[in-house]
């Protein structure tokens, strides 16, 4: 049997030794030729709409005749096989399509290429065609690299630096200047987080959309948004087994373990995936433990012009709480101790849960327009103790602490949104189109703050365990609540003048109401804000070629100011929002289908900085008075340079600094935690079938430039370069493909400091972690 379809005018054929299995010889001739194809729709994409396929039935030999045959038996019999060779074989099944175009993908997926999803900037635009920078970490970056929070797999992405990740329970990225931790800017598949950590197995890639994002979502530090892609269910039947060993040192061992697995449910376009994960591992000093489980069932039906997903997420944790190490103020240098030393207690951990529920439909109405709409509930719980250093003598080692916690701390957002996409012409000018609208309830709340006196220690010579975790509540602290509801509608316009040439427009209308104050026997309402605001977007796209456009942009960002510390006043509506204006121009490619980046440039500025001054002993007020600014430049790169060597590259330049304040000792300041210089760059080569099975080797180092540890500059965070490796080989165990992977992270064991809160509170890099895992894939 004989299978062909047709490509660019061109054949692909195969040949079967038996002919049973015509299905099976299909769907080998329709991988080959997808993989020989060059795509860039996603995987929901190519379950739905797959090349053609012509199978031809095979001719038979037609067997001697007998002297006994009659001529009309010979008659009926030729009649018999003519029938059978015009008859059209059985078309392939939803899951041979699917296979076919997983098969397709998988060798763009090993070659580095984007593959940007819709839920991002809320259409199916190409890169080329927004006004904005998006930059992409793929799938098979993050498979490589192995990341083990979303601060790690954004080392690939240009401009962004890490700051306050409260002890290292959360998420805490600098984008282009700005951003702190639970500033509402990481998103699952284009909807808010409110768990401390975004980044885990269920994840498939990370984008980030540059600049202010506030037209398509909302409240928003200027920066712009982290949107982390779920792992969706496939309409074809695999999965994979992974066990993980890893060492930080001799003494300092782990292991990881994940399911993952997906198929078709019946034969009508309903799918399952099933992602289960566990890890417990020593902390790299010298007391702590991380341990972890995650449970993520999904559901999908692919229709022929509808989706629907359901997904749904449950983790349970335990981190180690470590504030890092601390700076002398006099030598602007580390405390003189080993990094391995911690300056707290056995007992520094948070633990607790979080629950993400999500589900969205998509439904296209004909092949220019489509709605989507999508809600998402996520809640996180959890309780932490902590020693906190609240002074240091650099000379005798006396430190001196607070025994400090939190006790039933509850986060949760819901979030809902609809829009509508298409084109359609005005004369002889196309629109694209998206308008819609989204609300947004969330809360933060922390029950009991614990605050209690503990004795001194001295870090040249810690003696551990003397002091056990504190009990004490302080209930002016405690009952922190901060609540912040939003509903908005906007719509955005991409208005083709030319084949080349567009502009780009958009107005959202949002209105906000926000409470914020803290105390459990009387509580004090410190902000209480209800505004509305229109925010305007513009933009022009002109395209040198269809591999390359440039494009320039006029955005803003809103986010209203707030507090839960008593500042002598409310924080009422009379009290302006932060407001970010951003300029931005660059050029945009995608070469060959092979690989794409882009270079932009910005200007980027943020005004009614919140700032506090004290009027005396007892009063503080606080002041909208303040303004910081951001430029710089950002080049991203990703792709397959040749059949053999893939890169992932950046680079940024990010000068960001206070342009106006109140407070004097501000002015002119660099801002906390960002650095002028940022650059990595990571190389794979695949030796694809010159060995017998399939080895790719893979390294890469990144470099993050000096920055202030604090407000005023008193001390700077050094520079530093980290380098990784990996090694996979994937080999068969009789029929059962098996993934061997070696990673060695911070190879050369480099002790670095990726942020600070203060000279008390400088958070330590990891150490050299070595990794060993095998995997299963049936």
């Amino acid at each position: 049997m004989k299978v062909r379809a047709p490509v660019d005018g061109q054949r692909v054929s195969g040949h079967r030794h038996r002919a049973g299995k015509s299905r099976a010889g299909l769907l080998l001739g329709a991988a080959v030729l997808l993989v020989e194809s060059p795509s860039n729709t996603t995987t929901a994409q190519a379950q739905s709409a797959l090349p053609p396929v012509t199978v031809e039935a095979p001719v038979q030999r037609p067997k001697p005749a007998r002297a006994s045959d009659s001529p009309q038996r010979r008659t009926q019999a030729a009649a018999r096989q003519r029938s059978r060779n015009a008859a059209t074989p059985a078309a392939p099944t939803i899951s041979e399509r699917a296979a076919a175009a997983a098969a397709a993908q998988q060798a763009a997926k090993l070659g580095y290429r984007a593959m940007p999803s819709s839920t991002t900037l809320r259409s199916g635009a190409s890169p080329l065609d927004t006004s904005q920078a998006v930059n992409i970490v793929p799938e098979q970056v993050l498979k490589d690299q192995l990341p083990r929070n979303i601060d790690d797999a954004l080392i690939n992405v240009s401009g962004i630096t890490q700051t306050n990740t409260l002890a290292g329970s959360q998420d805490a990225v600098i984008r282009r200047g700005f951003g702190d931790n639970r500033d509402g800017s990481i998103m699952r598949n284009g909807m808010p987080l409110v768990q401390g950590r975004s980044f885990n197995p269920a994840v498939e890639s990370v984008e980030v959309l540059k600049g202010p994002a506030s037209l398509l979502y909302g409240i928003m530090d200027p920066g712009g948004i982290v949107n982390t892609i779920s792992k969706r269910p496939e309409l074809y039947q695999h999965g994979s087994v992974t066990l993980l060993g890893s060492a930080f040192s001799a003494s300092k061992t782990g292991a990881d373990g994940l399911l993952d697995v997906t198929g078709p449910i019946g034969d009508q376009g309903l799918a399952y995936r099933f992602i289960g994960y566990g890890v417990s591992e020593d902390y790299w000093r010298n007391f702590g433990r991380h341990r972890e489980m995650l449970v993520a069932p999904s559901l999908a039906w692919y229709g022929q012009d509808t989706t629907v997903q359901l997904n749904y997420e449950h983790r349970e944790f335990i981190y180690p709480f470590d504030r890092g190490t601390a700076f002398n103020p006099v030598t602007k240098a580390p405390l003189v101790v080993p990094p391995t030393r911690r300056l707290d207690e056995p007992f520094n951990n948070t633990w607790g849960t979080s629950d993400l529920m999500q589900a969205s439909i998509e439904h296209r109405f004909n092949q220019d327009w489509k709605l989507y709409a999508g809600y998402s509930y996520n809640t996180e719980t959890f309780s932490a103790n902590q020693l906190r250093i609240s002074n240091l003598n650099f000379t005798t080692g006396v430190e001196t602490r607070s025994n400090d916690g939190t006790q039933g701390s509850l986060s949760n957002a819901s979030y809902g949104t609809s829009y509508v996409s298409g084109s359609f012409w005005l004369g002889n000018m196309r629109n694209e189109v998206v308008f819609g609208g989204d609300g947004q309830y969330r809360t933060i709340y922390r029950d009991a703050l614990i605050r209690q006196a503990t004795p001194a220690i001295n870090v040249y010579n810690p003696v551990y365990g003397l002091v056990g975790p504190g009990t004490t509540v302080s209930n002016p602290d405690s009952a922190q609540t901060d609540k912040l509801g939003q509903w908005s509608l906007f719509v955005q316009d991409t208005l083709h003048l030319t084949e080349r040439f567009a502009l780009v427009g958009g107005v959202r209308y949002m209105d906000y109401d926000q409470i914020a104050g803290r105390g459990r026997a009387i509580f004090y309402t410190n902000t209480n804000v209800s505004q509305d605001k229109v925010l305007p977007l513009g933009g022009a796209i002109f395209k040198l070629t269809d591999e390359i456009s440039l494009y320039a942009s006029y955005t803003e960002s809103l986010k209203p100011n707030s507090t839960i510390a008593p500042v002598g006043t409310v924080i009422g509506s009379n009290v302006a929002p932060e407001e970010g204006v951003s300029y931005e121009t660059g050029v945009k490619f995608d070469l060959n289908k092979r690989i794409s980046g882009t270079l932009a440039v910005y200007d980027l500025d943020k005004k009614n900085v919140q700032t506090f001054k004290t009027v005396s002993a007892n009063v503080v007020e606080v002041h909208t008075v303040g303004r910081a600014r951001s430029r710089g430049v950002e080049l991203d790169v990703t792709g397959r340079l040749s059949d053999s060597w893939a890169l992932i590259g950046s680079y940024g330049y990010t000068d960001a600094r206070v342009t106006a304040s109140e407070d004097k000792s501000l002015y002119g300041m660099k801002l906390q935690n960002v650095a002028l210089n940022t650059a990595s760059l990571y190389l794979v080569y695949d030796f694809g079938t010159a060995l017998p099975g399939q080895l790719r080797l893979g390294g890469g180092a990144r470099y993050v430039g000096d920055r202030p540890g604090d407000a005023i500059n008193s001390f700077f965070l050094p520079s530093y370069v980290v380098a990784d490796i990996f090694a996979t080989y994937e080999t068969k165990y009789q029929t059962t493909p098996v993934i061997y992977q070696l990673n060695v992270k911070n190879l050369f064991d480099t002790v670095y400091y990726p942020s600070a809160v203060n000279n008390l509170n400088v958070a330590i890099g990891d150490a050299r972690r070595v990794s060993l895992s095998a995997t299963v894939k049936f």
